[in-house]
């Protein structure tokens, strides 16, 4: 062999050993980046496990929150029910002992000949039933030569008014009106003079 020719062979080997080096890194590189790729892969899936359990748990927090609320929702609005249909109560039980003086004063007008007794009672009934009214908070809306006021009156007609200046006010009064706690529950109905 000529010195050319064992040159070329030896830089062959050193090709061939070169790209057996570099087929093995190759080879490794391979494996690694195969590697990288599962334990990638298999993170995402953990990852996305993961997050579907939370998605599921907060579902789950939804549902029941949702179905606490309705259950609140339901209670409140019995117990509103419940409240409005009982509200009365109170107020009723104790207007019962005037509706007694009323059925005893009626009983005495049968058997009785003096009028200024039975005026009396009914006096005193009127003036216990207008006590209770005004421990509750109503009372009565003065209106009788005041200026007319659509907050307070509701005009029923109008009338030449009997001077000068009661015109734009109210000179006789229907039916009274009353407030609870400063709130209009019965307009006063009056005749206004013009």
């Amino acid at each position: 062999m000529t010195k050319k020719e064992m040159t070329d062979k030896q830089k062959e080997e050193t090709a061939e050993e070169l790209n057996t080096g570099t087929k093995e890194e190759t080879s490794a590189d391979e494996e690694k980046n195969k590697q990288k790729t599962t334990e990638a892969r298999q993170k995402k899936i953990s990852k996305e496990k993961e997050l579907k359990k939370k998605l599921q748990e907060q579902e789950e927090k939804y549902l029941r929150l949702s179905a606490d609320f309705d259950n609140y929702r339901k209670r409140t609005l019995k117990e509103k029910i419940e409240m409005s249909k009982y509200a009365g109560i109170e107020i009723l039980s104790q207007m019962l002992p005037v509706i007694d003086d009323f059925e005893r004063a009626m009983k005495s007008m049968e058997d009785t000949q003096d009028i200024d007794a039975v005026k009396q009672g009914i006096e005193l009934i009127y003036n216990k039933f207008k006590e209770y009214l005004s421990q509750q908070g109503v009372e009565e809306i003065e209106v009788l030569h005041t200026e007319f006021d659509t907050d307070l009156h509701d005009a029923v007609t109008k009338i030449p008014a009997p001077e000068d200046e009661l015109k734009g006010k109210v000179v006789d009064v229907i039916e009274k009106g009353y407030k609870l706690n400063d709130k209009v529950i019965r307009y006063s109905k009056v005749v206004v003079g013009e």
